[in-house]
């Protein structure tokens, strides 16, 4: 008996690796590849400097598409609301991308018969396939900032009617479900699905490894929203704890301001890492800090990922007590958390970390533990559920 071909799904997104060793996150290729386990998936993203029009990561086809012009074409190399923010005239690209997607995605369309569109954020890649693809059912996911941030009526707006025509959204943490349910977003069809943690990685990278006693680790891109600004004020006014250091793993448009202001402490930044290398420095940290805050455009965490991997090698964690860090993090059990933007209570914390070794010890098990509930095998096979019905159903909504 002949066997059936492979459903088809479509996944949307503006931020997406080049290479799987380039530091660029990686959780959008995670869930693609584990969707890849049952559907025939195929990526459409922005290009960025160095990447192929069209080629093979992992078990998923990649294409992308062309908005700009070549010289000037940046806005989705990194964070898009990041970019913007870092440069005013990125503006002039911010039509030509949504214009661009939804050319392609169309063509995509027509050429591939896709039964299944899921889409990260809410815009552009929510609007686009709102605007283009009303006939196959959609996936949305929201991250944090595509719903903290940008919220102006007429923006608002737009976002309510994409999510109320999807016929599933999932979201990564139960406040941001509260929001979307507060939005009038049909409760029956949000699914609260955080990104998954590759364990089997974090196991390999962690072999032969142990934590450095005092050594200190953010990882992130170096934006308003990390906090990372608030962690360098409590490192130089609230730790007493002597024999301290800390690594900070990451770039972005603030990383100068970051380093005049760490001048004379023991800081060194390292630069966008590739993931091996991430996951080998968050093996031999004896504390990861995740001093989030809520950044002045609204924008804020939804879930790091970074957390939930930091917790897989067995880390202790002081990080800012916010909506989805909250859920992963129970406080003095699988981490410390700290209220946002209090330097004094950031160093409080991590002076109580670096000076009670079995404390350290207790949090980084117990945090391991605990990250066995963001499998990625798991996480992913959830996915594939949501998919799996919304191919299955033909489920589009069309109301609002």
């Amino acid at each position: 008996m002949r066997q059936a071909s492979p459903k088809r799904l479509v996944v949307l997104a503006s931020t997406f690796p080049v290479t799987l060793d380039d530091g660029i996150p990686a959780f959008v290729f995670d869930i693609a590849d584990e969707e890849a386990r049952e559907f025939d998936v195929t990526v459409l993203t922005p290009r960025v400097p160095g990447s192929a029009a069209r080629e093979t990561i992992g078990n998923v086809s990649v294409i992308r598409f062309r908005y700009f012009f070549r010289r000037w074409e940046d806005l989705a190399d990194g964070a898009i609301l990041d970019n913007l923010k870092q440069k005013k005239s990125r503006w002039l690209q911010v039509g030509p991308l949504v214009l661009a997607q939804m050319v392609v995605l169309r063509r995509l369309i027509r050429t591939l018969k896709p039964d299944a569109i899921h889409a990260h954020w809410v815009i552009p890649q929510g609007l686009s396939a709102f605007v283009v693809g009303r006939r196959v059912p959609l996936l949305v996911t929201t991250h944090g900032g595509d719903i903290y941030a940008l919220n102006n009526p007429l923006v608002l707006a737009v976002k309510k009617r994409v999510l109320r025509r999807a016929a599933s959204v999932s979201t990564v943490n139960a406040e941001m479900v509260r929001r979307l349910e507060g939005w009038g977003i049909d409760a029956a069809k949000i699914h609260m699905l955080p990104m998954g943690v590759p364990l089997n990685q974090a196991a390999a990278a962690k072999t032969g490894r142990e934590n450095q006693p005092g050594r200190l680790l953010v990882v992130g891109r170096l934006v308003e929203k990390k906090g990372i600004t608030i962690l360098l004020d409590a490192l130089r006014s609230h730790v007493a704890t002597p024999g301290w250091s800390l690594t900070i793993v990451g770039d972005g448009p603030i990383r100068e301001a970051l380093e005049d202001q760490a001048k004379g402490l023991p800081v060194k930044f390292l630069g966008q890492l590739s993931r091996d290398e991430v996951l080998r420095e968050m093996a031999i940290a004896s504390i990861l800090v995740l001093p989030s805050i809520s950044a002045s455009s609204g924008d804020q965490e939804g879930l790091p990922v970074v957390l939930l991997e930091a917790a897989a090698m067995g880390a202790a964690i002081v990080a800012s007590d916010l909506p989805g860090i909250n859920e992963a993090l129970t406080d003095g059990k699988t981490g410390l958390l700290v209220p946002q933007q209090d330097p004094q209570a950031l160093g409080a914390a991590i002076d109580r970390l670096l000076a009670d070794e079995p404390l350290r010890a207790g949090i980084g098990a117990a945090a391991a533990v605990r990250a066995n509930d963001y499998s990625l095998t798991s996480i992913g096979l959830r996915y594939r559920d949501v998919v799996r019905n919304m191919a299955l159903d033909g489920n589009v909504r069309t109301r609002g």
